[in-house]
């Protein structure tokens, strides 16, 4: 099936007067967040292509800071929500008041009515409350007794996890785990960045509240560009390649994979891989995707979504071991 011709020219321009929120955005949260251009890179990934994003890493790395000062330079309602054992389902999506003066029920919505939800440490809460938030995720929609409530638009979940505590956790199924576009690990700051997050931070008075830079409107006008930007049929033959390597690494020769994975990638991660690679390139103010795009988010898009057999966990071999193998073997256009 051949693509429809692309006017390369009016899609440039259509970037070029669309894409001009994401440097401001970067500067104003950088104006807060220290060394973290890697996580906020991947969180308007998410926001740009409508998926939700997982983040993993120890307590302390600004995970809480980065996730709010993106909802102030974007002008949305923003949400925190602390998972916590005893926490239920009514208390994320909400629940029906008896109002004895009336004789009848209302409804009282929940935190989930928002445009930018922070599910901290999820995995500290049981399945039924893990399960409630993804079918809002997935569905975009909560029934509170007999009627559903549409959730706004944009509506984007931003999941924390820590990977230090096990004890008295409740891991999300791999199943689960797939309906987030990228899973995103955070690591330490440098010698550097320590110091001036030191020096910002060491003082009483909280910081001033970030200026907003867009509207969620302009995100939305930015989600139809990025659908739009160019992909050649070759680079869609290489995310394919990718992602079947997972399914079936003895066709691409990868006979040091060979029996470290028990499933490979879902169809979710090829649709996924190709929508975070166009974002990418919008972020860099391109009107088509290239190679190094698709490389540049695989490991985000893939580490979540390859499960281990126990000879891999056994030999200490991580997803991530995996994707770059697959990275280094499949040929690149």
């Amino acid at each position: 099936m051949l693509q429809p011709t692309i006017d390369m020219h009016a899609l440039r321009e259509r970037i070029e007067s669309t894409a001009t929120f994401v440097d401001k955005v970067r500067s104003e949260i950088g104006s807060v967040v220290v060394g973290q251009s890697y996580m906020v890179d991947r969180l308007l990934i998410g926001l740009l292509t409508d998926g939700h994003v997982l983040l993993e890493g120890v307590p302390g790395l600004a995970k809480t800071l980065t996730v709010s000062s993106l909802a102030q330079v974007i002008q949305t309602r923003f949400q925190r929500v602390q998972f916590t054992p005893d926490l239920l389902p009514a208390d994320l999506v909400g629940t029906l008041i008896y109002n004895q003066k009336e004789g009848d029920f209302t409804v009282r919505k929940g935190p989930i009515f928002a445009n930018i939800i922070l599910a901290d440490e999820i995995n500290r809460s049981p399945a039924k409350v893990q399960s409630a938030l993804l079918e809002a995720m997935q569905e975009r929609q909560v029934t509170i007794g007999e009627k559903t409530y549409k959730l706004d638009n944009p509506f984007l979940v931003l999941a924390t996890q820590n990977p230090v505590e096990q004890e008295g956790t409740y891991p999300l199924p791999e199943a689960q785990v797939d309906r987030f576009m990228l899973k995103i690990k955070i690591g330490y700051p440098t010698e550097a960045q320590e110091l001036e997050i030191m020096r910002r931070m060491a003082r009483t008075t909280r910081p001033e509240p970030l200026k907003p830079v867009i509207k969620p409107a302009d995100i939305l006008l930015a989600r139809d560009v990025v659908q739009d930007i160019y992909m050649d049929e070759k680079v869609e033959a290489y995310i394919i390649d990718l992602i079947f390597a997972t399914r079936n690494p003895n066709k691409y020769k990868l006979r040091n994979v060979d029996g470290f994975i028990q499933y490979g990638a879902s169809p979710r991660a090829s649709i996924n891989l190709n929508l975070a690679s166009r974002a990418h390139a919008f972020l860099q103010h391109r009107a088509y995707v290239t190679p190094d795009d698709v490389r540049a988010i695989a490991m985000d898009v893939l580490r979540h979504r390859i499960i281990l057999t126990y000879e891999a966990e056994a030999e200490n071999i991580a997803s991530e071991d995996i994707i770059d193998r697959i990275l280094s073997a499949v040929q690149v256009p």
